[in-house]
């Protein structure tokens, strides 16, 4: 397969391991990109600089415009803080919410629990709590790493993120966690702040369950092309 066969969408088995990072300040803006590269992305990932714009409405947004909303926000507080707040985003229908593992089992199972309440009582399905064990612009401790994963599974963690360097020791220890790639940069595309890229290739291969690409594709000359090649890549090792 080759992004031609792509031109005018991909199926939705790619499209669905694909989440695009809307790092934008602006809903408008947030917007436009999601409709423009929908026909490649059954995600949309709203970080802490859409958030922090345009709050709970960019959630609603983009679920109204027939997204699964990664809500990555990355909460890290004492317990019952995390529970609240993630309570608010099951209940807002965000199918994936991040909370950082660093702070321990307690502080992880708050989040899990509090999301999946959440969504409960709004009546909608039960969402996906993803650890965040070591962030792609650091460079993995391997004993941290290995704890990190730990408290996810001791947590009742359904997923994880992770650098796609980090996907062998996660399928190793806990083969049935759901893992999040984020740092997907094709082949030739800078890493910017990246310090543990992967290709989309090489990430599927590895094992990675769903990718996140945002500036390989939203600063692209041509994010159409960009985003067919991509899930021509995707495509082609699943």
């Amino acid at each position: 397969m080759t992004a031609e066969d792509f031109t005018e969408g991909a199926p939705e088995a790619v499209r669905s391991r694909l989440a695009l990072a809307l790092d934008v300040d602006d809903i408008v803006e947030a917007q436009r990109l999601a409709r423009v590269l929908q026909p490649w992305f059954g995600v949309a990932k709203v970080g802490l600089e859409l958030f922090s714009a345009s709050g709970p409405e960019v959630i609603e947004t983009m679920i109204d415009d027939g997204f699964s909303v990664f809500a990555d926000l990355k909460l890290l507080d004492i317990p019952t803080t995390v529970r609240k707040a993630a309570r608010v985003m099951g209940s807002l229908g965000a199918s994936y919410l991040t909370v950082h593992t660093r702070a321990g089992v307690d502080h992880l199972a708050a989040g899990v629990e509090g999301f999946t309440d959440g969504a409960i009582a709004a009546g909608l399905p039960i969402p996906t709590c993803l650890g965040i064990t070591v962030l792609t612009s650091e460079q993995a401790d391997p004993r941290a790493l290995e704890q990190r994963i730990a408290f996810a599974v001791a947590a009742g963690c359904p997923g994880v993120v992770c650098a796609a360097s980090d996907l062998q020791m996660v399928i190793d220890r806990a083969p049935e966690l759901l893992t999040v790639v984020p740092g997907i940069r094709p082949a030739g595309v800078g890493a910017d702040d990246q310090a543990r890229p992967a290709t989309p290739s090489g990430a599927i291969a590895a094992g990675a369950g769903l990718l996140v690409i945002g500036r390989a594709v939203t600063a692209a000359a041509d994010p159409r092309a960009a985003a067919a090649a991509i899930a021509a890549e995707v495509a082609a090792s699943m």
